[in-house]
């Protein structure tokens, strides 16, 4: 037994570890065949990024939102990082039965810890696989986030480990009874059962159980390795060992999400410039190793795990996108047409092919097929991803905020759709009409400019303009962003007519644009229009820059000399996308401004006495968490602050809030395009809140307005909603609390909404 134990064990050691190595190798080849990033983007501050790793790992800080699953999996990821000396000692035992690691081997504290991570790694591995067998697919469907996963490597990997720490056990057992334990000792506190089982055995029995048990265990494992070095694509194995690298190069070193902003377009590692681009610049992504080393680092290291599709609107309403599935299909293109590329395969802009028929002959025929399949297609065209998946996402960042090892799948999304816009134009027709808007109007209904400020003659108060009331913003407290939607769609205009009211009310000084302003460009940017966001935004920096009092120099640059305070350029905005653009996306335009969102100054001026809800909003209200206030910006407490202070108000929360809020559907430009597949977004998300049997549905976005708003007047034309419900934004609801203030019992001044000399409200901008 010895004999056989030491040879299939030593055999398989010399085929893992010769095939581990090719596999490493392979896959660092194969992701260096991405594009370079800009330089210094994934290295900046190196101790923040290792600190942020220390953080995630051992924290399991998104697992651990799962609740028992991050638990299981912390105590499985730590035994399979700490328990290799229990490897080293298999094969000692292979030669000498009793054989003990060196200095470890008899350490109490050692063998205390071996007892105990060995026992929680099988009990968190039972954990996992019976969480994974009451949510298969056949049961659940749609809803299992395992639908769709690669079956069969999660039951290997999970019941590898399983025979792993059972044999660990074990092998403590066998111990124990070989070194005559013959009472309880803290060093076998988990498996002296076992040592008792084992304590009538004979020496040679003994010795030869332990010969067995060193050769399943050291067997077991290097199976594991040989498997994994076969599938090189076999992310539910390798993000043990990717997931560090994909964490550590995250976009942001100090650990915050690949959310808010989205990222420049890149050529060869460095930013485009649209007024004047290179001949070889690449516009978009058309072919996968277009993709950034980063981004195919992101495909390889994906553990199937299915969080991003199981909080997914597109996935949830019966679409056929889930981030999971988009991973994994681009992870496994590009490593069947890797062996094409390493060979000096690839494809010109053209179309032409880069390498020779001589460079090629050896690559094998499943390769060449490979990259002839267009990245986007249909399933008739053999396509990577379908167009109805790359347009179904509304970029609203549940995906990318549940991650546990930080891919960042709208990036990826968005450099796909630049390419289908810029160089196809192939994008729902319906979005073409936003874009010509954009273009001839600068707003997305194509109305006149003069439209953006109707809506001031419809308070009884003077709404300054900058450069017609006001020369410039240093004469206010804040520049209003009204943005296209609040100052153009009527819905949203209740929003803005009740902030403005607030405001005035509150003794803010505060100014608007003049209608000179355009749109932000948040959905042409995210519909992949990337020259148009920039014209946009470019234009409203420049105009901004100058409202604040900056000129600029001879360059066009901005002088210093005329500079004023960087705390003096402060922005409010009603519209979560404009706040995200000009907050985030504005500074990689030359654009700095200390922006805030409309819930966020309101709780401030409540908080510092300029605004008192007195009149009590009687009713059940639900609030809506928009995408791009809530996960982007993480901005979740102030709306709820400001409904609690309204009297009468009774808060509940729809299941799918916060950090797991589900979408309206109108992100990414969805707004714009039609939803032909599966179930509208705001019609789930609507009843959602109808099970509720709310008297208000609340919200602090216009997209989100618009959206929950069709959607309950269409419940109501069915019958499904009570006639009362309102749809109102959060301002709207405080307006109404704060105007009209009961009649006070002792006969005093009711109207106490807004007291004199309060301090000026400093509410913190994102930035």
């Amino acid at each position: 037994m010895q004999l056989a134990a030491i040879i299939v064990s030593l055999v398989l050691t010399v085929v893992g570890v010769a095939l581990i190595a090719r596999a490493v190798a392979q896959i660092y080849r194969f992701v260096t065949l991405g594009q370079p990033v800009p330089a210094g983007s994934r290295t900046d501050n190196p101790k923040a990024r290792s600190v942020t790793l220390v953080k995630e790992f051992l924290g399991h800080t998104r697992m651990n939102r799962w609740g028992i699953v991050g638990f299981a999996h912390w105590f499985v990821a730590i035994g399979f990082l700490t328990l290799p000396p229990t490897l080293a000692q298999a094969y000692g035992q292979l030669f000498v039965a009793d054989w003990t690691l060196p200095v470890l081997g008899g350490f109490l504290p050692f063998e205390m810890y071996i007892e105990f991570i060995g026992l929680m790694t099988v009990v968190g591995i039972l954990v996992l696989i019976a969480i994974r067998l009451l949510n298969l697919p056949s049961r659940a469907g749609r809803k299992s986030r395992f639908a769709g996963s690669k079956a069969w490597q999660a039951y290997f990997v999970e019941y590898v480990i399983l025979t792993i720490g059972l044999a660990i056990l074990v092998l403590r057992g066998l111990e124990g009874a070989i070194h005559h334990v013959d009472h309880y000792e803290a060093a076998y506190f988990v498996s002296y059962p076992l040592v008792l089982a084992f304590d009538g055995l004979s020496v040679p029995t003994l010795q030869t159980l332990i010969y067995l048990f060193a050769m399943i265990k050291i067997g077991t494992s290097l199976i594991w390795m040989i498997t994994v070095s076969l599938n090189t694509n076999m992310g539910v194995a390798w993000h043990r060992f990717l997931g560090f690298p994909n964490i550590w190069f995250k976009r942001n070193a100090t650990g915050e999400t690949a959310l808010g902003a989205l990222q420049p377009m890149t050529s060869g590692g460095k930013p485009i410039d649209f007024e004047d681009p290179g001949e070889d610049d690449v516009f978009g992504v058309s072919q996968v190793e277009q993709f950034s080393w980063k981004g195919i680092l992101d495909f390889s290291t994906c553990t199937e795990c299915g969080r991003c599709q199981s909080q997914c609107p597109a996935w949830n309403t019966g679409k056929p996108l889930s981030p999971k599935l988009l991973i994994m299909s681009l992870r496994d293109h590009a490593h069947a047409k890797a062996p094409y590329l390493l060979a000096g395969g690839g494809k010109t802009m053209e179309g032409e092919e880069k390498a020779s028929e001589e460079q090629l002959k050896d690559v094998p025929a499943a390769a060449l097929a490979e990259a002839e399949r267009p990245l986007i297609g249909t399933a008739e065209e053999n396509g990577v991803i379908d167009p109805d998946v790359l347009w179904s996402c509304t970029t609203c960042g549940a995906c990318v905020e549940q991650c546990p090892v930080d891919i960042e799948h709208i990036d990826h999304i968005v450099d796909m759709r630049r390419y289908q816009v810029m160089i196809e134009s192939a994008f729902p027709s319906e979005a073409g009409t936003m874009l010509k808007n954009l273009e001839k109007k600068g707003n997305p209904w194509g109305l006149a400019k003069k439209q953006r400020v109707e809506w001031t003659k419809e308070v009884d108060f003077e709404v300054p303009i900058v450069g017609k009331d006001v020369e410039d913003l240093t004469e206010v407290d804040y520049l209003y962003w009204v943005g296209c939607a609040g100052a153009l769609e009527d819905r949203a205009k209740k929003t803005t007519k009740a902030f403005a009211e607030l405001l005035h009310m509150a003794g803010v000084k505060f100014a608007i644009m003049g209608g000179d302003e355009k749109c932000t460009g948040d959905s042409a940017r995210r519909l992949g229009n990337e020259p148009l966001f920039q014209q946009l935004g470019q234009e409203n920096v420049a105009m901004l820059n100058m409202a604040f009092g900056e000129s600029l120099d001879e360059d066009g640059e901005a002088d210093e000399s005329t500079r004023k305070p960087k705390a003096s350029k402060k922005i409010v905005a009603t519209c979560p996308h404009c706040f995200n653009t000009i907050a985030n996306e504005y500074p990689q335009l030359g654009g700095e401004f200390e922006v805030i969102h409309h819930t966020q100054l309101l709780q401030h001026l409540i908080d510092e006495g300029r605004l008192v809800p007195v009149t009590p909003v009687e009713g059940l209200i639900t609030y809506h968490d928009p995408c791009y206030l809530g996960r982007h910006n993480k901005v979740y407490t102030p709306p709820r602050e400001i409904m609690d202070k309204v009297p009468g108000l009774r808060q509940q929360e729809m299941h799918r809030h916060k950090e797991r809020g589900f979408c309206c559907g109108a992100g990414g430009a969805r707004m714009w395009m039609e939803e032909r597949i599966g179930k509208r977004i705001n019609t789930e998300r609507v009843d959602e809140a109808l099970s509720l049997n709310p008297d208000i549905v609340s919200t602090a976005c216009p997209f989100c307005l618009v959206m929950l708003s069709d959607s309950v007047n269409g419940k109501k034309g069915e019958g499904k909603a009570k006639e009362s419900l309102q749809v109102v934004d959060v301002a709207q609801l405080l307006l109404d609390s704060v105007k009209t203030p009961v009649e006070p019992d002792d006969g005093g001044d009711a109207d106490d909404s807004a007291p004199a000399d309060s301090p000026d409200p400093e509410p913190q901008p994102v930035k």
